[in-house]
């Protein structure tokens, strides 16, 4: 199942995605991790709604660097030996079609990073590779922006990767009895309907079932949690000469059977 959450009312929504409409429901993020029957209220047109974040707030978003072997050959990095992690602040979190905003007095190196975002269904400590994909509710794209003067300057990454409105995700849920492989996906990055990464999830150096059980091996995942899983080669960093977002860009995430993640940028 494809599933939205939209503006409604007052509040939100969600609601299953059927081609060009939407079938809402009483459903709760908690009642779609436990997989709860499914009672439709109301149909309302794709294109009339606003779509949100579909995860609302997790608990934590973990993220992986350097996880394409595309993305090391472009940036002459040699491939890690195990998965290198750090985290986004939940404050980074956007919408599909919100605005990716930045003040130009603290950054001027703002790029895009297609990923495919694993949400974890159920708690998950210390899971072997071969049961780490029981864990998984669903997938979603997402855009890893960075400020790359941040990113690079600090000697860390959260800074730089952590600015309000650097995480959007969306537009859909898919539900993981939909994707039976996450290494077998397309995945894309556009500016300004440039094409700039066009790759591969089978690219990944670590895959999805590693990633889960080798953080598992250190902390809990919990229910909602979301695994960013690393961007293929094309970023801005990687080009030469270098090419960074300005505002007014637009910027697409298309991921093969999950979407279209679009947004626009605002420096200020």
């Amino acid at each position: 199942m494809k599933w939205v959450k939209v503006k409604h009312g007052d509040g939100s929504a969600y609601g299953l995605l059927n081609n060009d409409s939407i079938q809402l429901t009483d459903h709760r993020w908690r009642d779609i991790l436990e997989r709860k029957s499914i009672v439709p209220k109301e149909e309302i047109a794709l294109d009339e709604a606003t779509l949100l974040n579909p995860i609302g707030r997790p608990g934590k978003i973990v993220c992986v660097g350097l996880n394409y072997m595309d993305h090391c050959r472009e940036t002459n990095t040699p491939p890690p030996q195990q998965p290198l992690l750090f985290t986004k602040f939940t404050t980074s979190l956007n919408d599909p079609m919100g605005d990716i905003v930045w003040s130009t007095s603290l950054t001027n190196e703002v790029d895009w990073e297609a990923e495919l975002a694993v949400i974890i269904g159920k708690q998950c400590r210390k899971t072997s590779e071969g049961d780490a994909l029981s864990y998984v509710a669903g997938y979603t794209a997402a855009n890893d922006v960075s400020a790359r003067d941040l990113q690079l300057g600090d000697g860390q990454w959260v800074r730089g990767k952590s600015l309000d409105t650097f995480c959007p995700l969306g537009p859909t849920f898919v539900t993981a009895d939909e994707i039976s492989d996450p290494q077998g996906l397309a995945i894309r990055c556009l500016l300004n309907d440039e094409v700039m990464q066009d790759s591969h999830t089978r690219e990944m150096i670590f895959p999805v079932k590693k990633l889960i059980s080798f953080c598992s091996q250190a902390f809990t995942l919990e229910p909602g949690d979301v695994l960013l899983t690393g961007t293929p080669f094309g970023t801005g960093l990687g080009r030469d000469p270098k090419v960074y977002m300005q505002d007014g860009d637009r910027v697409i995430v298309e991921i093969e059977g999950i979407g279209r993640l679009e947004n626009w940028c605002r420096a200020i």
